[in-house]
């Protein structure tokens, strides 16, 4: 279907006057005093409605030694390839030949 009345800029306007952004409400939590959305549990803390939804500090815990055991898995990965990548790269690459002062001012 084609449209065949153009919309003035009043009426696109008009049309467009619902589509404004509003900032979320948010509330404030009991137990530590941050900001989070109502009726959810705060992000910071943990508790909802006074009463401690998910361990954070422990949570925090296990992802940094999860985080640190995947490093070190990392890390001993490059090490065992780094060695045999680094001799293949000197091996097709000639070394540069240079050239002694000396035998630039002759």
């Amino acid at each position: 279907m084609v449209i065949r009345m153009r919309h003035t800029r009043a009426h696109t306007k008009n049309r467009r006057s619902h589509h404004a952004l509003t900032a979320p409400t948010l509330a404030v939590c009991k137990n530590c005093g941050a900001e989070h959305r109502p009726h959810h549990m705060c992000l910071k803390c943990g508790f909802y409605k006074g009463r401690q939804v998910i361990d954070l500090a422990k949570k925090h815990e296990e992802r940094t030694a999860r985080m640190q055991a995947k490093r070190d898995a990392i890390g001993a990965q490059a090490e065992s390839v780094a060695p045999s990548e680094v001799e293949a790269v000197a091996e097709a690459t000639p070394a540069p030949v240079e050239e002694s002062k000396e035998s630039k001012k002759e």
